[in-house]
Order: structure tokens, then sequence, then C-alpha cells
């Protein structure tokens, strides 16, 4: 995707706060992000994963066994951890953003979830992103992994990428090439007209569908779901392979 420079992305939104209800009976005492994959907990991938994109500053929510996450981050200073408590209510992907939207600040930032996990076979994809984004053409880049090759993953796919790099849904097709990975830049004044209290951000996708301004970034690898406790040993073989996986 040819774009315009623009400034570097030097916040994160991560998204932490889930009870993981599919992952049990290994949620009910350990946070999903906390579930280690290829020698390391799955937040911690994708922090260090920010952390080499550039990302300076993380907020991080928390709820389902929150006080697990806050100790493990405790040393963290790549990037350096603020967190955004979720106890007395778990927001969902947007609402938890517009609670935080002071930690934040008024740039544009990385939105992923902490259990979002993949194997990069070219350009690291977090680079590639920050290096794509267009603040004149988009309000939102996602992440997008090839569904056929993606492991663990059996749903019919999210998205339909134009050759412009715009996005549209699947609709009322049988299946869609992409999925969304669990990684997304955006503008914080999205936020603005939402709802107070839980709420997706498929939201947020659907209105920037509309004004055309939600675009598409692949993913040059494979995309790893982790969802259930049987996703743990094929996640674990993919990152032990001594070579690199196809995608």
């Amino acid at each position: 995707m040819t774009t315009t420079a623009s400034p570097p992305i030097r916040r994160a939104m991560v998204l932490a706060a889930g009870l993981g209800q599919r992952m049990r009976p290994i949620t009910d005492t350990l946070p999903k992000p906390l579930v280690r994959i290829g020698g390391k907990a799955m937040l911690d991938h994708m922090l260090d994963r920010l952390a080499e994109a550039g990302v300076e500053e993380a907020v991080v929510n928390v709820h389902h066994l929150a006080g697990q996450v806050e100790t493990h981050l405790v040393d963290r200073t790549r990037p350096r951890i603020t967190i955004s408590d979720e106890r007395a209510e778990l927001l969902e992907t947007g609402g938890g953003v517009r609670k935080a939207l002071p930690l934040l600040g008024a740039a544009p930032f990385f939105h992923v979830n902490s259990d979002a996990l993949w194997r990069e076979t070219g350009r690291p994809a977090m680079k590639a992103m920050a290096a794509a984004w267009d603040p004149a053409r988009m309000d939102m880049l996602l992440l997008l992994a090839d569904r056929e090759t993606s492991l663990g993953f059996d749903g019919a796919g999210d998205f339909v990428l134009a050759d412009d790099a715009r996005l549209s849904r699947r609709g009322s097709a049988a299946s869609a090439p992409h999925v969304y990975a669990g990684v997304a830049i955006l503008k914080p004044e999205l936020f603005a007209d939402t709802p107070e209290g839980p709420f997706s951000l498929n939201l947020l996708f659907d209105r920037a569908i509309a004004r055309g301004r939600l675009f598409g970034e692949r993913l040059e690898g494979r995309w790893l779901h982790v969802g259930t406790p049987e996703a743990i040993a094929p996640a674990e073989a993919v990152f032990a392979a001594a070579q690199p996986v196809d995608a």
C-alpha cells in the first residue's frame, strides 16, 4: 500500500480484561493473556511486538483475575505500562477504549487483543501497519490474516480486501478470504459519539466502512487462533518448528 508519511505510532491499547470462557478450565485460575505459547505469555508476545514497532506506552485493561495481570506487568518497561481498571464493569472492545481515552492521548494508537498471536514469514506486521497508516485517507487500519492458512480458525472470515486496500464485510457471502487478526490502528476522535458503557469495536468498523475509510494490511505469516485448550498444542508446535511456517 502506498501512503504519505505519517507520525510514528507511540501508544497502544491492549485488551487483557476478557473472561476467556472458551479456554476454561485453564482460565478459571489463570487469565487467558498469561497462557504461555512458545515459552512466554501471549500478552508478552504482543507487548514485545509493540515495543519492536516503536510503541513507548501501552494501556492495558484488566478485569478477570486482574491482580495476576497487574503482577505480571509490574517490571515491564518496554513499553511502559499503565493499567485501566475494569473490575467494576467489563466494557468490551470499544467501551474499554472509551474509558481509557484520557490515558491514550490525542494521536492515533494501536488497538490490540492481548491474545493475538502469529508467526511472521515476511515483513514485521506492526511495523508494516505503522508505515501504511495514512490518517488523511483512513479512520482505521486493520491487520488481516488469510482465513485458509490460519491455525485453529474455522469461521467464515470477516472481510473482503479491495485493490485499493479498502475493506467491506462478508455480508451474505458464504465466506470471506480475510480474518481480523486482532490488531488495528485507529483515531481517538472516533469515540467522540460512542455509547456509555460496554460496546463492541464493530460499531466503529461499520461506521468507517460507510465512510469508505476502513482499510486493511495483510499479515505476511500465519495467524494462530488460540481459543480453546485444544488449540495450545498446535500453536506450540508452530513456534517450535525449526523452519519458517508456510503462509
